[in-house]
């Protein structure tokens, strides 16, 4: 489901971007589950694969980003509203409103699952970023994916939390075993499980014509890093990119929902001591 909101709020975001975005159920899936939601205005930009079957998937990912977009912008309004779940050291005041938001979409997605009739479970990943100054903040809890295009190099920003990701990382199990295994769709963490979740938070400068992904498991089952990666450094509008990689992963199978957002970091007209200044509060900030 895409929402696009563009309400002005009392916050300024200076980082110029251009986006495009686009869902679709796949070849296979009967509806989809996969929700998103750009926010411009704020600098914000989320994306959930829910899941539970039925209607369930559905509920549960529009329910986690609409509540990130709503407790974000009550910030903006009301800066002192509480960060749920407490902050984290070492991370700037946006990030920790943004796994705040990560948080309280965890526990309404908790609460619906055990609210529903048969308490039929249901579940989502999540992964959000906020631009801000020249930096961005990243949340995410699951195996939906961030990703930053720079100079033709493609980086994933964030690490799935899923059973393979974890053998990889623990040498158990090679990129190639991971991706032909079974266990692909089994998540450590996912959203509406239990009570709490712990939401993986990160920060990252960015720089002119910088191209960030956010996408779903529907994407990257399809398509790999290096396919991503020429999509993307393809040029054109972010929506015409956008379209494209949904396309790709469809004539490549499209088993499972897909949803990508395209954003660019639009070259700006900024002086080198206005650059220095932002990267030293950057740094203040991050100290």
């Amino acid at each position: 489901m895409a929402v696009h909101l563009d309400r002005p709020t009392q916050k300024t975001i200076p980082v110029p971007i251009e986006f495009g975005a686009r869902s679709d159920k796949g070849c296979v899936r009967e509806n989809n589950e996969d929700s998103y939601c750009a926010a411009p205005e704020m600098g914000l930009y989320v994306l959930s694969d829910g899941m539970g079957g039925m209607a369930c998937g559905e509920v549960a990912s529009r329910l986690a980003v609409d509540t990130i977009i709503e407790h974000c912008r009550e910030s903006e309004v009301n800066p002192a509203l509480p960060i749920v779940g407490g902050s984290i050291a070492g991370v700037s005041d946006t990030s920790n409103r943004l796994a705040s938001a990560v948080r309280l979409a965890n526990r309404a997605v908790y609460e619906a699952s055990r609210q529903s009739v048969g308490k039929q479970p249901m579940g989502a990943t999540v992964v959000a970023i906020r631009l801000a100054d020249e930096r961005v903040s990243i949340a995410h809890v699951g195996d939906s994916r961030a990703y930053r295009l720079r100079n033709d190099q493609i980086e994933q920003l964030t690490q799935d939390h899923s059973f393979v990701a974890e053998e990889v990382r623990r040498g158990r199990m090679t990129e190639e075993e991971a991706g032909n295994s079974r266990l692909q769709n089994v998540l450590v963490r996912a959203l509406g499980i239990d009570a709490s979740v712990e939401v993986s938070v990160g920060e990252e400068l960015v720089t002119d014509e910088d191209t960030l992904l956010l996408c779903s498991d529907g994407l990257t089952r399809e398509l790999s890093d290096a396919q991503i990666a020429a999509l993307l450094a393809g040029g054109g509008d972010p929506q015409r990119v956008a379209n494209h990689l949904i396309e790709t992963a469809k004539q490549a199978g499209g088993g499972d929902n897909i949803t990508a957002i395209v954003l660019r970091c639009a070259p700006r007209s900024i002086g080198v001591l206005a650059r220095i200044g932002r990267l030293g509060k950057w740094l203040k900030d991050s100290a």
